[in-house]
């Protein structure tokens, strides 16, 4: 049976980097995979293009939608909603709460890919992962009524890694195999010429975690991987 993903980015190109092997495996494979972008990082992830002359808000606006745009169907993905938050801060009131449990409750999913907790240096990450692990909660909630919509039953929630890993005490418990897609990964990535000083180190980053892979696994066809930590721990009936 297929299964529903959730992937939750603060900013255009969040989800490309941290988790677009990931997604285009999910969708190779025939799941079906939602994407809300909350924000385009005007503000906080377009200095590149605020160097230019006369920039403005809309242009940069613009530009890093149709960046996006164009990574997001590289990668698969038909099913894209942007909110268009204001980045550096984003901020979540009720009405914005509520519109994230409502997406949520329409999707069902069975995962959630967002950010992880804790990031150094980027504040939005905290506040959309924080975000969305309560509108989960509420979306489970049975005595939260929005709408007619049902409540869910529990999702898994997986945490993207964040750019700088170490000083974040970025430490994962989940490394996923993305060999088949790194190459369209690295096309999506390609996309994003506003913060393009990162495609080389999320470049190295893939091949560095399929390293990893290889040596945990010891599956030797592990090349490129992404990794995640879970918000809440496997359960099963037995050690996996």
């Amino acid at each position: 049976m297929a299964k529903n993903i959730l992937v939750v980015s603060a900013h255009a190109a969040d989800f490309v980097w941290r988790a677009g092997g990931t997604m285009a495996k999910y969708i190779k494979r025939g799941d079906n995979v939602s994407l809300v972008v909350l924000s385009y990082g005007v503000r906080g992830e377009s200095n590149h293009l605020w160097k230019l002359e006369g920039q403005t808000s809309e242009n940069v606006k613009r530009i890093r939608r149709e960046e996006s745009e164009k990574a997001a169907k590289i990668l698969g993905i038909s099913d894209y909603e942007y909110w268009d938050f204001q980045d550096y801060p984003i901020e979540i009131d009720d009405n914005r709460m509520e519109r994230m449990v409502r997406k949520i409750r329409e999707v069902k999913p069975d995962i959630i890919i967002t950010h992880s907790q804790s990031d150094a240096f980027n504040p939005d990450h905290e506040i959309v992962s924080d975000y969305v692990w309560k509108a989960s909660v509420y979306g489970v909630s049975a005595g939260v009524r929005i709408d007619g919509l049902e409540n869910i039953k529990q999702p898994k929630i997986f945490g993207f890694e964040h750019h700088q890993t170490e000083i974040s005490s970025f430490v994962p418990d989940t490394i996923i195999d993305i060999t088949d897609t790194f190459d369209t990964k690295v096309e999506a990535m390609k996309c994003f010429q506003a913060q393009k000083h990162l495609i080389d180190y999320y470049t190295d980053r893939g091949k560095m975690r399929g390293n990893h892979a290889r040596r945990i696994s010891g599956n030797k066809e592990y090349q490129y991987a992404e990794t995640f930590t879970r918000r809440y721990p496997y359960v099963g009936e037995e050690l996996l």
